[in-house]
């Protein structure tokens, strides 16, 4: 029924988004594929139609009352706000895994999103959580591929030795995305969120993780781990010219040469940066 919408290319302005297509995505029967898509989404009743969708009630009280208040929160909180409604009647279902299941494989990238999120609500350790986290981190869709470092981030600033410990595999996958994951989830300052201090005054301790992705072949990975040693140069500047410095010895390829060039942008602009 969607099948000839799904190579679109997105609109470039909300207002050009055609009727079929903001149809489509309201009813959960799309993903999104820009950022203007996103946010033109009618989210309460996006939310209606995957709820029922998934086998919840989409009148419950539960998610009625979240739904009313909607327009008190930002845009990404209001998504939160969502996910833990969602997640609050699955608890109570019968069938909790079937609808957890349903929701983590749903066609709309913004419900897996929400099922991504999930897994903050878990309770889970933090193993069962990167365990639990994994198909998200290799979703398709950009979106989700955010929400699936963001559900764990708390753990990383709680205990990053251990998490790092724990994605030391990660960083050997075969694909892009799950090594992406390993790096950008432990970003010392990250994006949208809290930052790490153990990492920001010991950005060395995650070097385990960085090692292995020093020439990687994916632009998607080394954007990611450039961005990471920037960020630690805020910081630890001298830690992070020395550690270039040294994959330059250890590697002529073009692609750690990238990284590089990349990492030192903020020092090189700044070269009397320090702590």
């Amino acid at each position: 029924m969607v099948q000839h919408l799904l190579q679109r290319r997105g609109a470039a302005r909300i207002a050009l988004i055609p009727a079929e297509v903001l149809e489509a995505l309201n009813e959960g029967l799309l993903a999104t594929v820009n950022l203007n898509e996103f946010l033109a989404l009618d989210l309460p009743r996006l939310a209606g139609n995957v709820a029922r969708q998934i086998g919840l009630d989409p009148q419950a009280e539960r998610l009625q009352d979240t739904l009313a208040m909607l327009g008190a929160f930002k845009p990404m909180r209001r998504h939160g706000h969502v996910a833990l409604a969602l997640y609050d009647l699955a608890a109570a279902h019968p069938e909790r895994d079937r609808v957890a299941h349903a929701l983590a494989t749903h066609p709309s990238d913004v419900a897996r999103s929400w099922a991504a999120q999930w897994i903050a609500c878990s309770g889970l350790e933090v193993r069962a959580k990167l365990a639990a986290v994994r198909r998200f981190a290799a979703d398709p869709h950009f979106g989700v591929r955010e929400m699936a470092w963001m559900a764990v981030r708390d753990e990383v600033v709680r205990d990053p030795q251990a998490v790092v410990e724990l994605l030391r595999d990660w960083v050997l996958e075969g694909d892009p995305n799950v090594r992406r994951f390993a790096s950008e989830c432990t970003r010392p300052h990250g994006v949208w969120c809290a930052p790490v201090p153990a990492l920001k005054a010991e950005p060395w301790r995650a070097l385990p993780l960085l090692e292995p992705l020093k020439s990687d072949a994916s632009l998607y990975v080394r954007n990611s781990v450039a961005n990471w040693l920037n960020d630690a140069s805020r910081t630890q500047p001298e830690w992070v010219r020395e550690t270039c410095a040294q994959w330059r010895r250890a590697s002529s390829s073009l692609e750690t040469a990238y990284i590089v060039r990349r990492a030192l942008r903020t020092v090189e602009r700044n070269p009397a940066a320090g702590p």
